[in-house]
């Protein structure tokens, strides 16, 4: 008993001591930033370069133009913990005179930064936020401070995503806070950086280096599609959305689909598409292709309830493969329509009966041909994996994309991003986008 319980108290003491002997070092000016922010953009110094409308609106056209040419080191434009708002610019303490200058209007000092709000209200709200405490952070935070320390690139968090995705962000769970490095070349910008579902700050203590390589090796995307998204499962896609019980329980109730259907969904490797259409009611039709492996069976009797549930909606099947309402037919093969005809969606096996079979379900009109998914030893993500390659010029086109997506990216005649599972839970991203000049 002496023994064990010196060597309890030796555990426990020997922690403290060195905590309190070398803790760990307060938070500077851009982490406590870091802290406060939805989405934060780092810039290299470019004084050659026109003055940006920021700096004119935040230190006035005579100031911003002497502080431009000044600058030898990064700046900053973040938004606040609810991305509403106007923008904040922070520079360094040296560019705009040091602590001897006054501080422009709505300005305050963070640490080693002079931050500039835009208006009273926002400079009152940002130092109510700010912990002058704080300590050095961990996880992410640790990760990404050096990527916006210098050069160029961008931090979010959960807010920031969803001020910039809207409904799509139930989509991205797995990237709710992160960051990113930008590279601009020509017409090109590539970015590479991590991603992580929960608080930065939480993540491991240790930052992990982020695997080299080029920024993506997918090839552009086709021609005919608007849209390409591969992964070794949908619990990649679905987890936010499926993690909702407002989501679950119509699909239990309306359409069959029960908590044995949703982990059938959820193990599945799958591609989805989005492909425009030149005339009809719809302007985009939309096609998951499921590599459904051993589940073959458990998925035709998760088809046969789904056409069930859509007969009871007054749908019918307009496949002609059999019998109206013939539920051996229905689980091979379905064209759904509405009473005035108009085709809605449906599904079709390819290659049922062979080693590898795969489910295409579909949304508008029947697709005119399709072709097998890449499984695995074939160009295929690896587990874990997310593949996504879009034409954002071509969905904006259509209105398609989400509003307040950069206009950068909304003229982006190809953007690709891979995501690679870390650990930790952290996920590395890489990625390009090319825009027409």
């Amino acid at each position: 008993m002496p023994l064990t319980t010196a060597t309890l108290l030796l555990l426990l003491l020997l922690p403290g001591l060195v905590l309190w002997r070398w803790p760990r070092p307060r938070a500077q000016g851009l982490e406590q930033l870091m802290a406060v922010s939805s989405l934060l953009q780092s810039f290299p110094a470019s004084p050659g370069r026109p003055v940006p409308a920021l700096w004119q609106e935040r230190f006035g056209s005579a100031g911003a133009t002497r502080l431009w040419r000044e600058q030898r080191r990064t700046w900053w434009q973040f938004w606040g913990p609810h991305a509403e708002g106007g923008a904040f610019l922070a520079v360094q303490d040296n560019v705009s005179g040091g602590s001897k200058r006054p501080l422009p209007a709505n300005g305050l000092r963070v640490g080693n930064l002079v931050v500039v709000a835009p208006d009273p209200l926002s400079r009152r709200l940002l130092q109510d936020l700010l912990r002058p405490d704080q300590r050095a952070g961990r996880g992410l935070y640790s990760t990404c401070l050096p990527r916006l320390e210098s050069g160029q690139g961008v931090f979010w968090n959960a807010s920031g995503l969803g001020a910039l995705v809207g409904p799509l962000a139930p989509l991205l769970e797995a990237y709710q806070e992160g960051c990113l490095s930008l590279t601009l070349g020509g017409t090109e910008l590539s970015w590479r950086g991590e991603a992580s579902d929960r608080v930065a700050s939480l993540g491991p203590a240790k930052a992990v280096q982020a695997p080299e390589g080029p920024s993506s090796t997918l090839p552009p995307l086709a021609a005919d599609l608007l849209l390409e998204l591969q992964g070794s499962s949908l619990e990649q896609l679905f987890r936010g959305l499926l993690a909702r019980q407002l989501i679950r329980d119509p699909l239990a109730a309306r359409y069959g689909i029960d908590t044995k259907g949703l982990t059938l969904l959820r193990r599945s490797p799958f591609r989805l598409r989005l492909q425009p259409q030149a005339s009809g009611p719809f302007q985009a039709s939309l096609e998951l292709q499921v590599a459904v492996g051993a589940d073959r069976q458990a998925w035709r009797q998760l088809l046969l309830g789904l056409a069930r549930s859509l007969q009871a909606q007054a749908l019918q099947d307009g496949s002609g493969s059999g019998p109206a309402g013939s539920g051996s037919s229905q689980a091979q093969v379905a064209t759904w329509r509405r009473e005035d005809g108009v085709v809605l969606g449906g599904w079709r096996w390819i290659g049922e009966t062979g080693p590898t079979p795969q489910l295409l379900l579909f949304l508008g009109p029947a697709p005119a041909r399709w072709q097998t998914m890449a499984t695995a030893g074939e160009q295929a993500p690896g587990s874990g994996e997310l593949w996504l390659r879009v034409r954002p010029q071509g969905l904006d086109q259509l209105g398609l994309l989400p509003e307040p997506l950069p206009e950068l990216v909304r003229r982006a005649d190809q953007l690709a991003m891979e995501a690679a599972p870390g650990s930790g839970g952290i996920s590395w991203l890489k990625g390009r986008l090319r825009v027409i000049p």
